[in-house]
């Protein structure tokens, strides 16, 4: 009986619609930073989506986001949201006899707009997200298997890991082992190695970005609202985190309606500062790269076999950070000129709505061919579409595949295996770890 209900909740769970994935390639809401609800990366790198016939892949090292959240704790993003529901709700009577326009007039239905967001909790769709994406990884690498999966102690990413597992495993889940990390460095989070990182430096760069573009939004909402409610640039804030979170949660967001094409394209490239400043080319004394290496170098270490190590499957699970630091440190998404606060930059690299949604997927393969490349070669799959390997492809093969052979790649990143945890670069970079 037990066992029968617990299939239904799974079906249950399982007919639940991906709302991210109703809309086209276009769709605004597909371009809301690293709060972006998961969904296929575009195919927009030019390359070959399958490899030759008769190459195979023997290695498999997965790093999974967490799926979608709650508003985060730590970043104020929730009081934005509960000081726009109060203003809201000081100005109830004066909006109910308002002549509002179509998208805003939710503002008069009930008690307005009411907030039922839990904090940094992973939510219904993120459990469908890395169910989901369990039973599609088993799919697609039916003969790769595991004893062992790895999270950081996030609760979050913990139960990510958990949910993945049921789906990829089903009941063989029961002789998995689930565990976090430990010890004193690790690739998933190597951010508490690195005490002076400045995270600060990132959301002023963000408020020097949001300072120009809010105001712009603030002034055209209030031109639509009654005389005497006005929003502050901060409620404004709080709508756009609003949309983003209310789709985290699985609910059709009235306030995504409210903005146009343009004003989130503005938010998502403030979601864009504040990711490569924390994690990529951009954080201060290049700390997000000489992080990243510490993922660079596993990568190489379980791919080369340097350990004799043979385990053909590593399943872990992270952070949005994880990946951008690891991107950032072999140089996959940098910018010339880098992205600045003063103007939006619309052909980047950068791009964390679609390298890094909710539930994003970084997976890498190492394959061999019997005669389309020599040698064993290295491919990065990112949420479903490869990602050229720009900075180490050598040959037209290379290009067209979006691939490079291993030893190629080794040699490329000579900037993460020329770095040890707390040596001279990472301390100067990272400071001391305690």
């Amino acid at each position: 009986m037990i066992f029968t209900q617990g299939i239904l909740n799974w079906l249950t769970l399982a007919s639940l619609p991906f709302i991210s994935q109703k809309h086209e390639d276009d769709d605004p809401l597909k371009r809301l930073g690293h709060l972006t609800p998961y969904h296929v990366a575009p195919t927009s790198y030019k390359v070959e989506p399958e490899l030759p016939a008769d190459c195979s892949v023997d290695r498999v090292m997965l790093m999974h986001r967490h799926g979608s959240r709650g508003p985060d704790s730590t970043t104020g993003e929730m009081n934005k949201i509960d000081s726009l529901i109060q203003m809201l709700k000081n100005n109830h009577n004066a909006l109910q006899g308002a002549n509002l326009t179509e998208n805003l007039r939710f503002l008069q239905t009930g008690n307005g707009y009411e907030s039922h967001l839990h904090l940094d909790d992973l939510t219904i769709i993120g459990r469908q997200q890395l169910f989901d994406h369990g039973v599609e990884f088993g799919v697609k690498y039916p003969n790769f298997d595991t004893e062992t999966l790895l999270s950081s102690t996030s609760q979050r990413v913990n139960d990510s890991m958990y949910f993945f597992a049921q789906g990829r495993f089903g009941r063989e889940v029961e002789d998995k082992d689930l565990l976090t990390v430990n010890g004193t460095v690790s690739w998933i989070t190597p951010w508490t190695s690195c005490p002076d990182l400045d995270w600060a430096y990132a959301y002023k760069l963000a408020s020097n970005w949001s300072d120009l573009y809010l105001p712009k939004i603030t002034k055209r909402l209030n031109d639509l609202l009654p005389s005497g409610v006005f929003l502050t640039d901060n409620n404004t804030h709080g709508a756009l985190y609003a949309c983003a979170y209310d789709l985290a949660a699985g609910y059709e967001s009235p306030w995504c309606n409210v903005f146009h094409a343009d004003e989130l394209a503005d938010f998502e490239y403030e979601m864009d500062l504040i990711m490569v400043a924390s994690a990529g080319y951009l954080v201060p004394n290049n700390a997000g790269r000489v992080m990243g290496s510490i993922f660079v170098n596993e990568l190489i270490n379980r791919f080369s076999n340097t350990s004799g190590e043979a385990q053909s499957l590593h399943l872990e699970f992270g952070h949005d950070v994880t990946i951008m630091a690891a991107m950032a440190a072999m140089d996959l998404n940098k910018d010339e000129p880098p992205l600045s606060s003063k103007e939006v930059r619309q052909h980047r690299r950068f791009l964390t709505s679609d390298q890094t949604p909710f539930a994003a997927q970084m997976i890498w393969e190492r394959f061999n061919c019997k005669e389309s490349f020599d040698g064993p070669h290295i491919r990065l799959v990112l949420n479903e579409e490869t990602y050229p390997l720009h900075t180490c492809a050598k040959t037209s093969h290379d290009r067209q595949f979006g691939t490079c052979s291993l030893d190629t790649f080794i040699k490329t990143n000579q900037f993460s295996t020329n770095i040890k945890f707390n040596d001279s670069t990472w301390q100067a970079a990272c400071g001391v770890p305690k």
